[in-house]
């Protein structure tokens, strides 16, 4: 069964920092494109945050690039979103998703609906 768990939601203060995981099961990282999308609270899910694809290269929206930063561990089949200088605009539930690729395939710049396995998200608030 192709699975994915997120973890390491909380509330964290503005500026801070807080690292998000994607655990994978039932499929290699090898061959998937990994993707973060969120959903503020009362708002329509937002497009694709950032990519991790099968070679490791990666993707970034405008809207996170140099704050947020996407890797994969192939060692333990878990991706990780590390997120800096937070804002209360950042405030919302996180999915990882992902997508069949194939092996060592470069990113592409995937839209949500390319994405067909989900997690169920992890809350992220960033309040004071």
């Amino acid at each position: 069964q192709l699975k994915l768990v997120e973890s390491g939601g909380a509330l964290v203060q503005p500026g801070g920092s807080l690292r998000l995981s994607c655990a994978v099961s039932g499929f290699s990282l090898d061959y998937y494109a990994i993707a973060w999308i969120r959903q503020a609270p009362g708002k329509e899910r937002e497009g694709v945050l950032c990519i991790s694809s099968s070679d490791g290269s990666t993707y970034y929206d405008d809207s996170v690039k140099g704050r947020f930063t996407i890797s994969r561990d192939g060692a333990t089949n878990t991706v990780h979103l590390q997120m800096n200088t937070v804002e209360p605009e950042d405030t919302a539930v996180y999915y990882c998703a992902a997508a069949w690729v194939g092996r060592g395939v470069g990113v592409q710049v995937l839209r949500t609906t390319d994405f067909p396995i989900w997690g169920q998200g992890t809350q992220v608030t960033v309040s004071s």
